[in-house]
């Protein structure tokens, strides 16, 4: 049996996945990395990028490639961690991806949305029930005292963006999956956060970063700089220490104070 608790990070590739994994690889976790296309041979970027600097820092880590939109290789990754490790402690639902083409609610597409909602929504959602039910059992053993669930949602979970209207619906959706398993899992004693990321520097708002820019300099936010994937791992963190469990089921903003409504 592992004597360290595992943190599975979905889409821990790069981006804020990368910078939750790194850090909780700091806090004493071994980190299942996923990632879909990895290359074992490339350590200068993405999944093997992610394990080598947990490893070379002195902590554990291994790569397990999944969609988590697909039933088979969200299984056959648990499964893998389970042979590897026998156990998973935390699990953070970070995987997600916006729209490949930015298009108007009034034209946007069928399959947009499609893709979208499974990679965003319905894989976590099952991807959870999978690892929750494993949970529960291997507390109910002893195995792992205290199980770990958090969803990284968006602030585009209550903010309506016209252009990417797939994704808003995604994300909302996953808000309400937050709090679902938050209610259903409080009999075991496993609490449930969302996390709310705002405007991060990420390869996914790379290509609207003029946008952004100009927005944070008119004051959109109170702290007026871009968030770091550090500061999105940061509550991650908090969480998984177990500073965070009587606040099951409740919705934590990253954003610089971009929810506060001001006047």
């Amino acid at each position: 049996m592992h004597d360290k608790p595992v943190a599975l990070v979905t889409g821990s590739a790069r981006g804020i996945g990368r910078g939750i994994a790194i850090r909780l690889a700091r806090e004493g976790f071994t980190v299942a990395i996923n990632g879909v296309t990895v290359d074992p041979g490339d350590t200068t970027q993405g999944a093997y990028e992610v394990k080598t600097s947990i490893e070379l820092a002195g902590g554990q880590a291994d790569v397990f490639p999944a969609d988590i939109s697909s039933v088979e290789q969200r299984q056959a990754m648990i499964d893998a961690i389970e042979k590897r490790w026998g156990r998973i402690d935390l699990l953070v639902n970070n995987a997600g991806v916006a729209p490949k083409v930015r298009l108007d609610i009034l034209e946007s597409t069928e399959d947009s949305f499609e893709r979208v909602i499974n990679i965003n929504l319905q894989g976590p959602y099952f991807l959870t029930q999978l690892v929750a039910n494993k949970m529960i059992a291997w507390k109910q053993v002893g195995k792992i005292p205290n199980p770990r669930i958090l969803f990284v949602t968006s602030i585009s979970a209550y903010t309506s963006s016209p252009s990417r209207g797939e994704y808003c619906v995604s994300k909302a959706g996953l808000s309400m999956v937050a709090k679902l398993f938050a209610h259903r899992l409080g009999e075991y004693g496993i609490p449930v956060l969302e996390v709310c990321p705002g405007i991060i520097k990420t390869r996914m708002t790379a290509g609207v970063t003029d946008k952004y820019d100009k927005l944070i300099a008119e004051g959109l936010l109170i702290d007026k700089r871009w968030g770091q994937p550090e500061d999105v791992a940061g509550v991650v963190s908090a969480f998984a220490r177990g500073n965070l469990d009587y606040s099951t089921g409740e919705r934590i903003e990253v954003g610089g104070g971009f929810g506060v409504r001001r006047l």
